[in-house]
């Protein structure tokens, strides 16, 4: 039986984690208490998939009780940290915080929590699907069984890795914000299609059905992405014509900016 889990701050990123959770039956919705930011948001999250979840406002006299679960999921802002650790009531038995905040390291994290195990998760949105990556940096003293928790947890939304921390902002940059970077590059391979003659449904639905189907070819047969494109260009061809229009508009310098520009935001927010 998983542990319960007190989850602060029950956003886009929580609920892409906890929500397949729910609806897969790894974790019962009695086993989850929230806090969110507002009534308002509490009261809309009950006509959702956490309408069977515990869920209370920050400020409320309730809202304590999701420091009491012994696996706790901080998923507010990070400019929220130092507000959220001073609310903090006194804690026992070392309960177990797992951060998805961007940027706040794990000395911060144990100086304003002091008496939690602290381990920092760097999930993304595919997770909603079960498709999510997964980055683990451990804290100190965390026990073999809170270790299992929380790679079970991640595990139920898609591959968990452990890297070292400092690896951490560069992991962020490509699967956390890369989702957004992709879903551009399909945007734009749907304008190309309506421009070229498509209508714009089909268009959306080809272009997303083509990064899948690419995404799964590299994984699948551990392709280097030279070699998928060596295999669909031919000397003269529209698909030659096409790449040499991406690199005269800079699209590999683009991609490779946008990547480092989200790792060099992610260390500014340390």
């Amino acid at each position: 039986m998983s542990p319960s889990i007190g989850v602060i701050g029950l956003g886009r990123m929580a609920q892409a984690l906890i929500e397949p959770l729910l609806a897969a039956g790894s974790i019962a919705p009695d086993q989850v208490t929230a806090v969110v930011g507002r009534p308002e948001s509490a009261a809309a999250l009950q006509n959702s998939a956490f309408r069977q979840c515990v869920i209370h406002a920050a400020g409320s006299a309730e809202a304590v009780d999701v420091w009491t679960a012994p696996l706790q999921l901080l998923a507010i802002k990070p400019q929220q940290v130092e507000s959220a650790a001073a609310s903090l009531p006194p804690v026992s038995g070392s309960p177990l915080l797992v951060s998805v905040l961007a940027g706040v390291n794990l000395s911060r994290l144990q100086r304003l929590f002091p008496g939690h195990r602290v381990v920092r998760a760097v999930p993304n949105t595919p997770s909603l699907v079960g498709q999510g990556l997964t980055a683990l940096a451990w804290g100190e003293n965390i026990s073999p069984p809170q270790r299992q928790n929380v790679q079970d947890l991640f595990a139920g939304v898609g591959e968990v890795l452990e890297l070292p921390e400092e690896k951490l902002d560069a992991f962020l940059a490509l699967t956390s914000s890369g989702p957004a970077f992709v879903a551009l590059v399909a945007e734009a391979m749907a304008d190309g299609a309506v421009a070229a003659g498509l209508p714009r449904d089909l268009a959306h639905r080809l272009a997303h059905r083509t990064l899948a189907g690419s995404a799964a070819l590299l994984d699948q047969r551990q392709l280097h992405p030279a070699t998928l494109k060596d295999m669909v260009t031919s000397p003269g061809g529209t698909t030659i014509a096409g790449v040499r229009a991406l690199e005269r508009g800079g699209l590999r310098s683009a991609l490779m900016e946008a990547v480092i520009a989200a790792a060099e935001r992610s260390r500014e927010l340390a």
